[in-house]
């Protein structure tokens, strides 16, 4: 089993900077901070001795790491999470996270306030995740890769299907005629904007569309973001016919830029969007989208966290299917007043 002074020796830094870099890495910089994240990945360093690994005290709390509290996403998933707690006799804590161990949600974790975890949060790196996850502190990724790239036995994750997401939304579109396509993706370095793209493009090009010609402007998963991604399209004067988002909020941003400017969804512009929060059924047209059930990876995230904390290692990660839901803002989707159509 690796040691503090091996994770030193492979950083090339002293005991004592790794010690720091593990309890307060703000005082760090951020190229030593990284070598030695790096050391402790590579070795699967595991702290020990420290007092809140001799924990026996349970508190029947789960936490709940989000990057943000805002947003319609979060509110579905953390009742999930929630009811799924309740029902087994759990407080669910949601918090979002911070850069500084001391003063952010991650405490909860240093100090031992909670019986377990469940993470969505692409900021946290793996490493910290590693430091933490232990017996009497199983960890959920939800919505990371599932790949088991961690190499933990109390690390399991829940995820949806995103790369089957982008794909039924390029052939919805495709089915309804469409080849002229753009897309607003989200953040570089986001995962699940990333497997959207790569199903959406793996469609387009089974229809032997040339997908280097499609624009994509990436923004942050926001409303905002969309309005000044749509107006980046049309001041670029790109010719699309057809616009998929990697989520609802920053589809409902770009509609809102294609009405001020005059071009009406869908007969000048097809929309879609992915997540189907609650807004996208009642904004003007109705948003077709993909469907990633919220709630259900919620409870899904609970139902794996309480195997862990029962004593079960090595929990395979499970991957919940997506659905696409046609609405008007494609022109098939139109349907009588009051329905919900869907195509799965």
């Amino acid at each position: 089993m690796a040691t503090i002074r091996d994770v030193a020796h492979m950083a090339r830094v002293s005991v004592s900077t790794v010690s720091l870099v593990l309890r307060q890495p703000h005082r760090v910089s951020d190229e030593t901070r990284e070598k030695v994240e790096k050391a402790v990945e590579e070795l699967q360093y595991q702290p020990n001795g420290m007092a809140r690994d001799l924990r026996v005290r349970k508190t029947d709390t789960i936490a709940v790491l989000l990057h943000n509290l805002s947003g319609p996403f979060y509110s579905e998933l953390i009742r999930g999470v929630e009811e799924a707690g309740e029902s087994l006799g759990f407080t669910t804590l949601a918090a979002g996270c911070s850069k500084s161990y001391d003063q952010g949600s991650l405490r909860l974790l240093h100090e031992g306030r909670v019986d377990g975890a469940i993470v969505l949060d692409p900021t946290i790196s793996s490493p910290v995740l590693l430091r933490y996850a232990r017996k009497n502190l199983p960890i959920v990724v939800l919505d990371r890769g599932l790949s088991g790239a961690f190499q933990s036995d109390f690390i399991t994750a829940v995820g949806s299907d995103h790369k089957s997401g982008g794909y039924l939304a390029g052939q919805h579109l495709l089915a309804q005629g469409y080849r002229r396509f753009a897309l607003i993706a989200g953040p570089v370095d986001s995962e699940h904007s990333h497997l959207r793209e790569v199903g959406f493009f793996r469609a387009l090009q089974e229809a032997e569309i040339d997908v280097s010609t499609i624009p994509v402007v990436h923004s942050d998963f926001t409303e905002p973001g969309g309005m000044k991604a749509m107006n980046m399209l049309l001041d670029h004067e790109w010719s699309f016919d057809s616009l998929f988002c990697a989520n609802d909020e920053m589809a409902i941003g770009a509609m809102q830029v294609l009405e001020a400017r005059h071009l009406i969804v869908p007969q000048n512009v097809a929309v879609m969007g992915f997540d189907d929060i609650r807004l996208a059924r009642y904004v003007n047209p109705s948003l077709s989208t993909i469907r990633q059930p919220m709630y259900e990876l919620g409870v899904a995230a609970m139902k794996q966290l309480y195997r862990a904390m029962q004593g079960k290692t090595c929990i395979p990660g499970e991957m919940l299917p997506v659905k696409l839901i046609a609405r008007a803002s494609t022109p098939q989707s139109i349907t009588k007043a009051g329905e919900e159509p869907h195509v799965s």
